[in-house]
């Protein structure tokens, strides 16, 4: 199996001093790769730069400035560059497909924040000091980086990534070993909710924790008081910069906070049920903002269109993070040798589980089922938990 893990990254004061350094040279080289795109295409020649031509240059640049460029690994600004060149690739690729373009645009040194090595061993080395019990990475001109955290399988690339003021490095594994988990027989349908973040068919809620509605007070503060101070500005101040930092601590909490919730909820699934269903969400479509309305008898007018009732509805479910959740599950399904099963979402909560009765009327509330057919009636989650485990089962009964 392929794996990717994010560990925190435990530098000295220098070795920090250093990653930073890292990430302002690579942040030049590509900025001024970018220039020298700008500057050909809009040359009377129309002159085209493309990777193979920039990347023959490093060597040049190397020896010009030994002091920056010179000290980092010569296959991690090849990677920088071909990040440029994807870049460029993507903005082609919609301007042909009439999308809006994006083009690409100079980094700044607080927006570039990542560091990618192509291949483990070649200006990077995964746990460089094996005769020691702790474990660390060495990173061309920054040293041996204390990381304490072993991995399994055999490391393929490693980048370095910038967070606030945390570092962390990510690790894409090859050939991780599964590590199935002993048989329970217990199969369980799951649905997803903004009252209760999972109901499993069992009639088990667990509730959603609303990471981001219980520290809204909290970052709106944060974020009124960054806004006192200009957007645009070539120097920041020291308190402009704490306030950029309070902001962007607020919302690397809150994704800590809720991404430990969905890991530990996922390990609960996982150790006791040996088949998890659970519905096929499209979290992009149904976050997707609501179309506008005009109103034909007022020219340049327009109908209520329910917008804010959706934004609304809209943050609920992006806090509550179906899609990561799901994700998680599923990767941690794998190495346990579960199966995940997703199933057709559709009148889930609408179908009577005791008669199969069909009905937008089944499902008046929010809350509350009750079947016009048979008079069944029970938590309109629970009911959508039972039909999501029906339909897998049907599913396990075709395969077999």
């Amino acid at each position: 199996m392929m794996r990717a893990y994010k560990f925190l990254l435990r530098p000295t004061v220098r070795q920090e001093q250093a990653l930073a350094g890292m990430l302002r040279d690579h942040c030049s080289l590509y900025n001024g790769a970018l220039q020298e795109r700008r500057e050909a295409y809009r040359h009377v020649s129309k002159t085209t730069v493309r990777y193979g031509g920039q990347s023959a240059q490093l060597k040049e640049i190397r020896a010009f400035d030994p002091e920056r460029q010179g000290r980092w690994s010569f296959s991690s600004q090849q990677a920088t560059l071909r990040r440029l060149d994807r870049a460029f690739a993507a903005f082609f690729r919609r301007v042909k497909a009439g999308l809006t373009p994006g083009y690409p645009r100079f980094r700044g040194v607080g927006h570039f924040d990542t560091v990618t090595f192509p291949k483990d061993g070649d200006g990077c080395r995964w746990d460089s000091t094996p005769h020691d019990g702790r474990t660390r990475v060495r990173l061309q001109g920054v040293g041996h980086v204390r990381v304490h955290r072993p991995v399994r399988g055999r490391v393929k690339t490693v980048s370095v990534k910038r967070e606030g003021r945390r570092w962390y490095v990510i690790l894409a594994c090859d050939e991780v070993p599964a590590e199935p988990l002993p048989a329970t027989g217990g199969i369980v349908g799951i649905d997803m909710g903004v009252r209760h973040f999972l109901t499993t068919s069992d009639g088990e809620h667990v509730e959603n924790p609303r990471f981001l509605q219980v520290m809204a007070k909290e970052l709106a503060a944060a974020q009124q008081h960054l806004a006192t101070f200009p957007r645009r500005t070539r120097r920041r101040t020291k308190k402009h910069r704490a306030a950029a930092r309070k902001v962007a601590g607020l919302h690397a909490k809150i994704r800590r906070q809720r991404l430990d919730h969905h890991h530990k909820r996922a390990n609960e699934l996982i150790r006791d049920h040996d088949v998890i269903a659970h519905e096929k969400l499209n979290t992009a479509g149904m976050t997707k903002r609501s179309a506008a309305k005009p109103d034909p008898e007022r020219p340049g007018g327009f109908l209520p269109n329910g917008a804010a009732a959706k934004a609304g509805l809209n943050r609920s479910i992006l806090d509550a993070g179906w899609g990561l959740f799901l994700g998680i599950l599923a990767q941690k399904a794998e190495s346990a040798a579960r199966r995940v099963i997703p199933v057709d979402a559709r009148n889930t909560s609408r179908t009577c589980p005791d008669c199969g009765h069909v009905a937008k009327e089944n499902r008046l509330t929010q809350a509350d089922f009750t079947c016009t057919a048979c008079g069944f009636t029970a938590n309109a989650d629970h009911v959508g938990a039972i039909n999501v485990m029906n339909r897998a089962g049907l599913v396990l009964c075709d395969v077999a």
